[in-house]
């Protein structure tokens, strides 16, 4: 699937925040996910998108092209982002292991892609200013 840097950098901060909602300590607090993501500083941000896009950036380049309509995002089934992502898995781990990893990294793309902003055209050649 082909996305503007724009449209992967708001799928990885997504992704970096449902991730940090996650976080135990933070949902005991009862911190907001905003909250927490303003209060860190630029190199905390960097460890956790840096840790993120080795899973998250190869699945989302590889989905098959979809059409969007503009005023619409990019939509997969679950199906087709678990294939996408056992391929690139591959076989290096156990059965178990392996099912697992795929279930998380399926949901964590599906967040990603939830965060991706509607597009204003499909090929995405206009911007707000335009």
């Amino acid at each position: 699937m082909r996305f503007t840097e724009h449209e992967l950098t708001a799928a990885l901060a997504g992704a970096a925040k449902v991730v940090l909602a996650a976080d135990r300590r933070l949902r005991k607090r009862g911190v907001d996910v905003d909250t927490a993501w303003d209060r860190m500083d630029r190199y905390q941000r960097f460890k956790v998108l840096d840790a993120l896009g080795d899973q998250v950036l190869p699945v989302l380049v590889a989905l098959p092209d979809v059409d969007v309509a503009p005023g619409t995002r990019p939509t997969y089934d679950d199906k087709v982002v678990a294939e996408v992502v056992e391929g690139l898995v591959g076989q290096r781990r156990g059965r178990l292991r392996r099912a697992v990893e795929v279930k998380a990294r399926t949901a964590l793309v599906q967040a990603a892609l939830a965060a991706v902003p509607p597009r204003l055209d499909p090929d995405a050649l206009l911007t707000d200013e335009s």
